[in-house]
């Protein structure tokens, strides 16, 4: 039996250095978080009244294809052209009354501004921004996002990420309500940072 422990116990300290020497540290991060904030934004519907209509593919194709039999029957000299245009017409109706009814689109915007009060330059970042009910102040949501951003020694630089998923479920997708985080607290919690030298901070 001593002979088997011997190797055994050779093993797992063998195994227990690189851990120790990975370059991770536990201890607080060199890293403020000045700010943060999320906003809901309403995308999709404001447009120049003076551009033309906003196509997608197949509704490329379809004009270029009514444009092009309109031409085939011109130079035909044929009784068709009226025909052919009124079809067009009708296209372009319709495709502008499916434009009308899309519902606009919402996206959610999260942001947090950090500061890196250490000596060495950051290269990523990963945090979370989460959210807490304000009377039992349990978790009920959380956004999980890794900014690749260098952020030298002593400055601060602002990280911004777009999603079309909202902070928690009972914030509305379809419409803007100014009261929806009342009753929510709100924390960005630093997960991860690392350095351009290797080296990585890991929270608990």
């Amino acid at each position: 039996m001593k002979f088997l422990i011997l190797p055994l116990l050779f093993v797992i300290t063998a195994i227990s250095f690189p851990a120790q020497s990975s370059g991770q540290s536990s201890s607080p991060p060199a890293l403020d978080v000045i700010r943060f904030s999320w906003s809901k934004e309403r995308i999709g519907w404001e447009r120049d009244p003076f551009s033309g209509p906003i196509e997608n593919f197949q509704e490329v194709q379809a004009r270029t294809r009514n444009e092009r039999r309109i031409q085939d029957a011109k130079r035909g000299g044929g009784p068709e052209v009226d025909k052919i245009k009124t079809e067009a017409k009708a296209d372009a109706a319709n495709i502008a009354t499916q434009h009308k009814t899309i519902p606009a689109r919402y996206v959610f915007l999260y942001k947090v501004t950090v500061k890196n009060t250490s000596t060495k330059t950051i290269r990523s970042i990963d945090w979370d921004y989460v959210f807490l009910d304000r009377t039992t102040e349990s978790e009920i949501g959380r956004r999980e996002f890794t900014s690749d951003e260098k952020v030298s020694p002593g400055k601060s630089k602002e990280l911004t990420v777009v999603l079309a998923k909202p902070p928690t479920q009972t914030i509305s997708l379809t419409s803007l309500n100014s009261n929806e985080r009342a009753g929510m607290i709100e924390r960005v919690s630093l997960v991860r940072v690392e350095y351009t030298d290797g080296t990585v901070w890991q929270g608990p």
